[in-house]
């Protein structure tokens, strides 16, 4: 393998494919699409979906199982790390498989270059590949969008933060609107919720996508039991949320 192409793929849904990742689609060699277990599989099916749509050249597409994530570390940071050691040993694996390829091409969800770790697994790889991104729609876009809202108010800040910073550290000083991502425990609930509006999504951009936004007080409990339902169905879930303060006078 000479080069390795990291290709943003939007929200899941195809039409958030722009005309560079198309491109790159059809110009690799070999396409490694993961599989995180059967209660995933529709993860797996919609790369394959993009694929199936999008691909006229003759490319090779291969599956392999993902590793997972040893949460039982006492270290959340070395489980991490961990994980992804064993990630970039899985894409080593799969691709010798293909020796011939010299091009090989992975499709992210959202971009690559947010709250996501393919860069940093790929610079594990050894040799070290001629690594390109192709950027991609991200959830917190395809968020802002579904609610039809502006990302920050005029001329003032905004922080793309996690649910673990937020439950761990509360708002942080000096922003009123907060992106939060990766939260699996509504981190929301530790804040004094007055004065503050949420949009929420899960599934954002997907064709079951569930939308809600109000007042925390009110709507956080509305999110927190729609979130249950939504997960028990799908058996898994994908969300994301912005937080709106009332900007403190003087």
């Amino acid at each position: 393998m000479k080069t390795l192409t990291l290709i943003g793929i939007g929200t899941g849904n195809p039409d958030h494919l722009t005309l560079q990742a198309i491109k790159a689609l059809n110009a690799a060699a070999l396409i490694l699409i993961p599989r995180k277990g059967p209660e995933k599989d529709d993860l797996a099916e919609l790369r394959r979906s993009i694929c199936a749509d999008v691909i006229t050249a003759p490319v090779t597409i291969a599956e392999f199982d993902l590793p997972k994530r040893d949460t039982s570390n006492p270290s959340y940071t070395q489980g991490v790390l961990d994980w992804h050691d064993a990630i970039a040993e899985a894409w080593q694996a799969e691709i010798a498989r293909h020796p011939t390829a010299q091009s090989v091409a992975l499709l992210v969800w959202g971009d690559p270059s947010l709250y996501d770790s393919t860069l940093r697994i790929a610079a594990r790889l050894a040799p070290q590949p001629e690594i390109t991104v192709i950027p991609g729609i991200t959830s917190a876009l395809a968020l802002t969008a579904s609610h039809a809202i502006p990302v920050n108010e005029i001329g003032a800040p905004f922080l793309t933060t996690t649910g673990r910073h937020l439950r761990d550290h509360g708002w942080p000083d000096g922003v009123d609107t907060l992106v939060v991502m990766l939260d699996g425990g509504c981190a929301f609930q530790v804040l004094q919720s007055q004065g503050i509006t949420i949009y929420w999504a899960a599934y954002v951009g997907m064709e079951n996508e569930i939308a809600l936004s109000g007042p925390l007080e009110t709507t956080g409990p509305k999110i927190i039991e729609a979130r249950a339902a939504a997960r028990a169905d799908h058996g898994w879930i994908m969300d994301i949320y912005l937080l709106r303060r009332e900007a403190k006078a003087g």
